[in-house]
């Protein structure tokens, strides 16, 4: 069979899979991320979402796990002991006291601690079984935990100027042209309130959206191709899809720890700024 006969066989499936309609495949789009589970009023936006409940779940998981392997400690760590104490060692040094400074860091370990170990069960959950939802995908959950990180950046940086104003005025620094002044000060200003927690919240928000839908197209066109691919070609590619829907899977598990870890390194960077005494 020549391949121009192969392309004339498979091409209008294709584009019928790509285009969607009427029985055709539907491509994954936000409405994947909206999924109310039980509607307050039926309409208006108070409702208990699946991300909602998915994040709720991850902080008694994480609560139950914690407290539950700190209860009884030993000199000979159980598993999930050395599970802890890992994890906790990993944020303590490797982020806090290497970003922040020896000094300053122990202050900040459990907003740290909090911060990496929440966002990396979530992003986890991506993946898991009957779950298979990363709550970071959802905008506003990236966003309260940006302006956490930012209220206590703020808190601390205009404690350590000892005001308001002083903190306002050591966004300039001594000895530049008045004219420049106000200029330095606008770029400044939108650094530290508007482009840094924006760039904070949207890496997170964005790095694990984009990985969701793509393994939703890979699963969902993988299994369209399979069922209703109307020649061996496509059923192929069905097969193909899925395979490296899984081989996926595994390097975003690789991305949804280095979005918990850059979120946190990033959160004490800023921390770090913020404590330093020549800001």
């Amino acid at each position: 069979m020549s391949p121009t006969v192969v392309s004339a066989s498979w091409l209008p499936a294709a584009v019928a899979t790509a285009e969607g309609g009427e029985g055709g495949f539907q491509t994954p789009g936000v409405a994947n991320f909206w999924w109310p589970v039980v509607p307050f009023d039926g309409t208006g936006p108070w409702v208990l979402t699946r991300p909602a409940l998915v994040l709720l779940i991850s902080v008694g998981l994480l609560a139950w796990f914690y407290l539950g392997a700190t209860r009884k400690l030993s000199v000979v760590p159980t598993k999930s002991q050395f599970l802890v104490e890992g994890s906790y060692n990993f944020v303590r040094n490797t982020i806090g006291r290497d970003i922040i400074g020896s000094k300053d860091f122990l202050q900040f370990v459990p907003l740290l601690m909090t911060l990496f170990t929440l966002i990396l069960v979530n992003n986890v959950f991506g993946i898991v079984p009957f779950i298979q939802f990363p709550t970071m995908s959802r905008l506003g959950i990236p966003l309260v935990l940006t302006v956490i990180v930012y209220i206590t950046y703020h808190t601390v940086a205009i404690r350590r100027k000892h005001g308001v104003l002083p903190y306002f005025k050591s966004l300039v620094p001594p000895g530049l042209p008045g004219w420049l002044k106000p200029i330095l000060f606008a770029l400044e200003f939108l650094t530290y309130f508007v482009i840094r927690p924006l760039t904070l919240a949207l890496r997170l928000f964005g790095n694990m959206l984009a990985g969701h839908l793509m393994l939703l197209v890979f699963i969902l066109g993988g299994e369209y191709l399979l069922l209703y691919g109307d020649n061996l070609f496509l059923n192929a590619s069905g097969v193909l899809s899925f395979v490296f829907s899984i081989a996926m899977t595994f390097f975003e598990l690789l991305i949804e720890f280095l979005q918990a870890f850059i979120f946190t390194l990033l959160a004490a960077l800023y921390i770090s700024d913020a404590v330093s005494e020549h800001h």
